[in-house]
């Protein structure tokens, strides 16, 4: 496992990210199927990290994506701009008048509450972006003539049909060809999988894809049930809110000697006490180094969603801004808490938030091995 080496040259993009960007329905206090009025935001796994890292960070990102051409995704492109992340790869797709052949995506979603958990309704089968092909999009151009520090992809984009996975190895191959770092989200959505092959077949692609990235993110529940690692033991809520450091960095350590090509691992750590209570942390391992943050007990949330994407977009900011790996990862777990505090996908945080809480949390703890 060798260190992250990270573009320093000019270039246009700090990040690309690759995936669908769905509207969401929000219903407030109430349920879905209980509320008559809906707040919308634009939100997708992959598009979160990018305008995080826009809107708080303020780095130049921008979105590969389709979107059918209509009035929704007219407004999903407005929400989009309004976030800062630039829309120059965002490919329009002809619509047919009813959404037959291509639509938009739609997600229903509730925060819950104490005992009541938040639960998602996803109406998004054939999107525009679930339907990209591989040689549809100039990766030589956006890597090469462009240029770009960072690609990020993920799990939830690689779900969509049989060709994302495709698209998403073919965006990996020349993102690493042009020097690019390349990060992969695990983000296992079982409900995704269910008409494309089951979770045996997201444990094929996800092993697959995790094997081109030079970072993978994710938590313990995805190396799990994306990977097929042997997590056992590994509570999160044990020792103080993370799992046992030689224990977490042994099973880390295999991870990294299966994927040769990855250099970081980036971990939530998180136990749900109720929907509006959380334990929460995180982890990173690189060259034989264990990192973990001082986790935060019983995390007040309002809105649990897009907190690992948030995690990531700190993360990679630390990095990308030369930060070393204990404050980097003191970042992303300070911005994934900050992300649920507030409604929508995608954060509301200032970076002089983000850097006030990781001086609060203190340091990151760090473990090495011979």
């Amino acid at each position: 496992m060798s260190t992250l080496s990270i573009p320093t040259a000019p270039v246009a993009w700090d990040l690309v990210a690759l995936g669908d960007v769905m509207l969401r329905f929000d219903p407030g206090a109430m349920r879905i199927h209980t509320a008559r009025t809906f707040r919308v935001w634009e939100g997708g796994a992959e598009y979160n990290v990018a305008r995080n890292l826009r809107r708080c960070f303020g780095l130049r990102t921008t979105v590969v994506t389709a979107l059918a051409d209509n009035a929704v995704g007219r407004l999903i492109e407005g929400l989009i701009l309004e976030g800062g992340v630039d829309t120059s790869h965002l490919r329009w797709i002809p619509f047919d008048g009813v959404g037959r052949s291509v639509r938009n995506g739609l997600n229903f979603t509730e925060r819950g509450f104490g005992v009541r958990e938040g639960t998602s309704c996803l109406d998004r089968g054939h999107t525009a972006a679930s339907q990209l092909r591989p040689g549809e999009i100039d990766w030589d151009a956006i890597f090469g003539a462009e240029g770009a520090r960072w690609f990020h992809c993920g799990g939830v984009f690689a779900a969509l049909s049989e060709t994302t996975p495709l698209v998403a190895e073919e965006a990996m191959t020349a993102a690493r060809r042009h020097g690019a770092v390349v990060s992969y989200d695990l983000n296992v959505r079982s409900a995704l999988w269910s008409a494309n092959g089951g979770m045996g077949r997201a444990r094929e692609v996800n092993v697959a894809l995790a094997g081109a990235a030079d970072v993978l993110f994710g938590n313990l529940d995805h190396l799990s049930t994306a990977l097929g690692v042997d997590v056992s033991g590994l509570d999160p809520g044990r020792g103080a809110g993370r799992p046992d450091p030689e224990a977490l960095a042994g099973v880390l350590r295999g991870v990294a000697e299966r994927y040769p090509n990855l250099k970081l691992i980036g971990l939530t750590l998180r136990t749900v006490r109720s929907a509006t209570r959380h334990d929460w942390g995180g982890a990173c391992y690189a060259a034989s180094q264990l990192v973990v943050a001082e986790p935060r007990l019983g995390l007040e949330v309002y809105d649990r969603v897009g907190a690992g994407d948030a995690f990531a977009a700190g993360l990679i900011y630390g990095l990308l801004s030369g930060r070393p790996l204990e404050l980097a990862l003191s970042y992303g777990v300070a911005h994934g808490a900050l992300a649920m505090t507030t409604p929508g996908d995608t954060s509301m945080a200032t970076l002089a938030d983000v850097e006030r809480l990781v001086a609060e949390a203190g340091p990151s703890q760090v473990f090495r091995w011979p």
